[in-house]
């Protein structure tokens, strides 16, 4: 009797033991049929064979059919880019779409465009042609779309070359012609580059890829953005140049004056220039301030050069009083100069005027970090 017992014990453990390892294996499939999509039917737009000339500031919406998943849950998709003779199993390009994926669209900028042309071996200001296509998946196994299109594109006259980082270096800079103390510029964009830097006149100066060994070399022609060569400006002066690799073009201007503006009273108060990208004046006092003149709080900073005055304000985009946070300071500039704007800046302490007061102001484009400013109240 006890052996029998013994027996069916085991039989019934084996038995559990089937089931667990059945309704494992199942739940295993059903885990990973519920992640299969469906292949995207129709690509919308752009249609088969479009042709399209690149342009700096535009961009392109890629659409498509919705597929659908297995569980009803959402699918992720990926724009995918190869060469004509690619069959998308190693592609030349993929990025997803919209919302991190989740839409069944993708504006895609010309710029971005333009990379995955020079990718294909296109070259600048030429002609070519990329098959592009859709991948639809739940995170894992994705199922390429039953469509693919042609899209021929016009480059930009972008450089082929395009740096990580940027530097400028040169006699007629700052540092001198030493590489290894070459200026950072600041980055603004995926092929853009900026800094506000004093030049000497009639010295030379270049822009290099990096600080030791032997960079590549660019410098401005004319309205390009070349590659070797030097520059050099007329006057010496405080000038700001942006360079963009992908367009090669390149933005200049000579920046004669910056000054604080106390927004109610009007009042200008120049900074001088002290170097590097920073405009400082300390041991200032202010004198002769009454009423809302004084006792309104809000600051800006206004700035003149050889082409157009600008006004630097907060990044920020509430108009508030001080949150003790370094990124309250942080500044951008924007080119309509008026009186009464948003992200004006507030002083701090906030309540006790103006006038009569010893302050010591720093305005801050250097490229090491954000452009910022500081305020202090001596």
């Amino acid at each position: 009797m006890k052996r029998e017992k013994i027996q069916i014990g085991m039989i019934g453990m084996a038995l559990i033991a089937a089931l667990v390892f059945a309704f494992g294996a199942c739940s295993s499939d059903l885990d990973v049929r519920h992640l299969g999509v469906t292949a995207v039917k129709k690509l919308y737009n752009p249609h088969d064979d479009k042709a399209l000339i690149l342009k700096s500031t535009a961009s392109m919406t890629f659409s498509w059919e919705p597929a659908y998943a297995e569980d009803g849950s959402g699918v992720l998709y990926e724009v995918v880019f190869d060469k004509m003779d690619g069959d998308f199993s190693n592609p030349l390009y993929v990025r997803p779409s919209g919302n991190n994926g989740s839409e069944n669209e993708a504006v895609i900028s010309h710029k971005e465009l333009n990379r995955i042309a020079a990718m294909a071996g296109i070259e600048a200001a030429q002609q070519g042609t990329l098959k592009w296509t859709i991948f639809s998946s739940r995170g894992i196994n994705p199922v390429k779309a039953l469509e693919e299109r042609t899209l021929t594109l016009i480059r930009l006259a972008g450089l082929a070359n395009i740096p990580e980082q940027l530097y400028i270096t040169g006699e007629a800079t700052e540092v001198g012609d030493d590489l290894s103390k070459a200026l950072m510029m600041k980055k603004v964009g995926d092929d853009e580059f900026e800094i506000y830097t004093q030049l000497e006149g009639g010295k030379s100066f270049r822009f290099v890829s990096a600080k030791t060994g032997t960079p590549l070399d660019f410098s401005v022609d004319g309205a390009k953005l070349v590659e070797g060569g030097t520059s050099s400006v007329s006057t010496t002066g405080i000038y700001k140049y942006r360079l963009d690799f992908s367009t090669g073009s390149f933005e200049t201007k000579e920046v004669t004056k910056v000054v604080l503006f106390l927004n109610w009273a009007q009042r200008e108060i120049e900074l001088p220039y002290k170097g590097l990208g920073v405009w400082e004046l300390t041991d200032y006092t202010i004198t002769g301030l009454t009423g809302s003149d004084n006792s309104d709080d809000r600051y800006k900073f206004r700035m003149e050069s050889s082409t157009v005055k600008t006004e630097w304000r907060s990044k920020s985009s509430n108009d508030s009083k001080p949150t003790g946070n370094a990124s309250y300071y942080y500044m951008e500039e924007r080119d309509n100069v008026t009186q009464w704007t948003n992200n004006e800046i507030w002083k701090t302490p906030a309540t006790d005027g103006w006038s009569d007061k010893t302050y010591d102001f720093m305005f801050s484009l250097s490229t090491s970090g954000e452009y910022t400013h500081n305020l202090v109240i001596k």
